[in-house]
């Protein structure tokens, strides 16, 4: 029997919350939209609080993350983006700024919603963008 991370469940409940954001054009955090998301599906305590952490992460720093993204991705403009390859690539930069698992188990897990939620493509796009911002942020000074 395997068992899920908490944390790979709580990332997937982001990529849908900060989709259903994106959808909404809700651009900031919300208590009441968080807690109607978490009531209507059910979500357990134990991803909550890891939930809550990536998704008011990501939109409080969106602009930041954006522009880091654009910096990294080659004749890609954010906006002409799929929606969910943009929710991963944000939640996954913001996972990298704040060191909040080790690159390699965020990239794996950003590249694994890509394939569940994104295009045939997305998961070498996602991967592609993902690599450099590491490579760049990482890079000693």
């Amino acid at each position: 029997m395997t068992t899920t991370n908490p944390n790979t469940t709580a990332r997937d409940f982001a990529v849908q919350f900060l989709y259903q954001c994106e959808a909404d054009k809700l651009f900031y955090f919300s208590d009441e939209h968080f807690e109607n998301f978490v009531q209507y599906f059910k979500v357990e305590p134990t991803f909550k609080d890891y939930l809550k952490t990536l998704v008011k992460g990501v939109l409080s720093n969106i602009n930041k993350l954006d522009e880091i993204i654009a910096g990294h991705s080659k004749n890609w403009k954010i906006s002409r983006m799929a929606s969910t390859d943009r929710v991963v690539l944000r939640m996954a930069t913001f996972e990298i700024l704040e060191k909040m698992a080790p690159d390699k188990v965020i990239l794996n897990e950003a590249i694994e919603l890509s394939k569940r939620y994104g295009t045939e493509h997305s998961s070498a796009f996602v991967n592609g963008i993902l690599d450099a911002v590491v490579a760049d942020l990482r890079r000693p000074t």
